[in-house]
């Protein structure tokens, strides 16, 4: 799955993470204020941003370009020089560095929306309030920045949507190229077809989108944590716990952990049942291939058994889905109004204009969420192990590996004429 498509992956994605741990370190730290050595240099303190397009062009977002593009290019390198004879190295490692830098771009995209609220909501809640001054003329030029972000916007969506189609196809043929290549090996093991040709086109489909949202949940931590943290200093006491210093900062990581592992203590039985799931399907659905070919195949009795192991599992899984389902809904009902509850002292303080409010609540729901990855893509990660757990089963038969446990497991039910022994295990 992974070594076909990048050079070493074990090592590649490790030194990947570390270069990128050390990068962001090296930005926030010193990175940014060096722009100034080149004439580009950041905001000055208590300095806003520009509104609409001029966001994406002020000095520091042009000096984070070049740094970007430089720990690319010395990272991507080194890279060519370790593995010089990986087919797909080009699209592995510059696609992928691509695919990041459009992600973060994307999140700039949200800061830049995020930067227009504070300003547009201040001057709607002053027309509101009947403040003299105010002009339609105001409103339309601010309707105006927010169409320029709403165009950079769609245009980072569809480069993001093409490129990372031809990314993760490239990714599918690197797999099914190396499948196909061991054909003569593999092509007795049950299921061999479906695995070559389903399996890696719904790893390839699903991990298109958990792939490219993972990413940007990543960048909008790496871009939106450092905003939140400067935000809180608007906050006040909080309900029962009172005065905490950055309050909004520690609650979005603490609730959001909080939900990440409820959800994956309530969900972690689920890929198991998953893929055991995908094996007593593709049982019943070879046994009916068969049966077109062949009139001694798909009897009765047999199709009855075989979908009798569909149904017991498929009855297994949703009783697993109910406390599942339980967890996930209650949080996510909580989550609704976890915001508004601990800001009820700053609301009645009136420390927080309407501006300044709408920018809090983007900042705290754009982190919350990328923490949430979990919580709002179990079910897809669910799909998606349970097909990892089939291609490396897989790729144990090629490799003359031990079987997975899970395997073992139905292959030790099936000598001992346990009751899942029509399920055969690949």
């Amino acid at each position: 799955m992974f070594h076909s498509f990048f050079p070493r992956p074990k090592l590649f994605f490790a030194s990947a993470a570390i270069w990128s741990l050390v990068c962001i370190i090296f930005w926030y730290s010193v990175g940014s204020q060096l722009g100034a050595l080149v004439g580009l240099p950041p905001l000055p303190e208590g300095e806003k941003p520009p509104i609409g397009l001029a966001f994406f062009f002020t000095p520091a977002n042009i000096w984070f370009y070049i740094c970007f593009t430089v720990f690319v290019l010395i990272f991507g390198m080194a890279w060519k020089l370790i593995d010089r004879d990986h087919p797909w190295s080009n699209w592995s490692i510059w696609g992928s560095a691509f695919i990041v830098f459009i992600a973060y771009f994307a999140v700039q995209v949200s800061v830049a929306i995020n930067n227009w609220r504070g300003p547009f909501f201040d001057l709607l809640q002053g027309a509101l309030s009947k403040q003299p001054g105010i002009t339609a003329g105001q409103f339309y030029d601010y309707q105006l920045r927010f169409l320029e972000i709403g165009l950079v916007g769609v245009a980072m969506n569809v480069i993001t949507a093409y490129f990372t189609n031809h990314y993760v196809f490239r990714w599918r043929t690197a797999m099914n190229d190396y499948y196909t290549s061991k054909w003569d090996k593999v092509r007795h093991i049950e299921g061999a077809s479906q695995r070559v040709q389903e399996d890696t086109m719904r790893f390839a489909n699903i991990l298109e989108g958990l792939g490219v949202t993972l990413i940007n949940s990543v960048m909008t931590l790496v871009v939106f944590l450092p905003l939140l943290f400067r935000m809180s200093e608007n906050v006040g006491d909080l309900p029962v716990i009172g005065a905490v210093p950055h309050a909004l900062f520690w609650l979005a990581i603490g609730w959001s952990l909080f939900g990440t592992a409820l959800l994956a203590l309530a969900g972690i039985r689920l890929p198991g049942l998953q893929f055991r799931n995908q094996r007593v399907e593709a049982a019943y659905r070879k046994e009916l291939v068969y049966g077109e070919d062949n009139a001694d195949r798909a009897d009765p009795v047999t199709l009855k058994e075989l979908f009798a192991n569909v149904r017991k599992n498929y009855f297994r899984m949703y009783g697993h889905y109910v406390y599942f389902n339980i967890a996930r809904y209650t949080y996510g009902q909580v989550d609704a109004i976890f915001l508004n509850f601990i800001l009820i002292p700053t609301f009645v303080a009136g420390k927080l204009t309407m501006g300044l409010w709408q920018q809090v609540a983007t900042a705290f729901g754009q982190v919350s969420d990328s923490f949430q990855y979990l919580v709002s893509y179990w079910s897809t990660i669910i799909e998606l192990l349970s097909i990892y757990k089939r291609l490396k089963a897989f790729e144990a038969a090629i490799d003359d590996q031990p079987l997975p446990d899970i395997d073992q497991h139905y292959l030790e039910r099936e000598v001992s004429g346990g009751e899942m022994a029509a399920d055969k295990p690949y």
